[in-house]
């Protein structure tokens, strides 16, 4: 039975991962040695043509730049306001807790839509600004709830034993509840980073200027069969220099290296924070 279900787990395993090392060594092959077929598991001509290429085209460089901006930015941000209104809602004596409740949870539901919402970050001048990224979706419902759970579980002598000693509200939040809340913060944040860092979307609507896009709309960009050979005239003179010294790059190898450099950075996360996930998740959503 055990063999069973291990051999299982390691196919599903294998299935999950393959495409992503396939793409791996790809992106470490000659371009027109992987436009022969036969590239799976290892590079069968290795070359890192591809990645200097990548890394000499200043538009890619400047994207991943805002991706990295925006990640952190959005990430701290998000977690700080998210984190402060579930104190708020996580203490019984607040007037109004339960319709405040209510009429946040509507929102996990229901929205204006896409046009409604664009209207309204145009009408707040959010558009073609580094802000868009940052303040629509600045509160997360769904983590505040497990924010909230979270801090009704901790003990109230702690809290009552920092007013004694002179802390008000703010201060026992920063001091006391904050530092305690180390493993839901450090999983809700990579939860947060994790759609900062992957989301292009987002940019493809309320973006037009090429200096704010992020990576990963640019990677989109250049995965669009229909853009590519536009995408590749755009770069800048050192990219495309670089690009007549090497002949064996092609637009898959190119496209393989970038998405590479989009999704290497947020994936090296995970080592350091998997040992909070289960505490964290589970910690701030069991009790009520």
């Amino acid at each position: 039975m055990y063999i069973a279900i291990y051999t299982l787990l390691t196919l599903l395993a294998f299935l999950t991962f393959y495409p992503f090392w396939n793409a791996l060594v790809i992106s470490f092959n000659k371009g027109i040695d992987t436009s022969m077929g036969g590239v799976t598991f290892w590079p069968r001509s290795f070359s890192l043509e591809n990645y200097e290429v990548v890394f000499k085209d200043k538009r890619l460089l400047n994207g991943f730049g805002i991706s990295v901006m925006r990640t952190v930015v959005g990430t701290l941000f998000s977690i700080l306001a998210t984190s402060i209104l579930a104190y708020g809602l996580s203490k019984r004596e607040l007037m109004g807790r339960k319709y405040y409740m209510v009429i946040c949870i509507i929102t996990m539901y229901f929205n204006g839509g896409l046009i409604p919402t664009f209207l309204l970050n145009r009408s707040l001048g959010l558009i073609n600004t580094f802000w868009v990224f940052i303040i629509p979706g600045l509160i997360s419902v769904w983590n505040m709830i497990i924010f909230r759970t979270f801090f009704q579980g901790l003990p109230q002598g702690l809290e009552e034993s920092a007013k004694i000693d002179g802390c008000g509200h703010w201060g026992t939040f920063f001091r006391i509840v904050i530092p305690l809340s180390g493993p839901v913060i450090a999983t809700l944040s990579l939860f947060t980073a994790i759609y900062h860092w992957n989301d292009w979307f987002l940019p493809s609507i309320y973006i037009s200027n090429e200096k704010l896009l992020p990576i990963q709309t640019m990677l989109k960009q250049i995965l669009s069969s229909n853009i590519m050979t536009e995408q590749m005239s755009n770069m800048d003179s050192a990219a495309q220099g670089q690009l007549a010294k090497m002949q064996s790059v092609t637009s898959k190898s190119l496209s393989m290296a970038t998405m590479m450099v989009a999704t290497l950075p947020i994936v090296m996360v995970y080592p350091f924070v998997q040992k909070y996930f289960v505490k964290g998740v589970l910690v701030g959503s069991l009790k009520e």
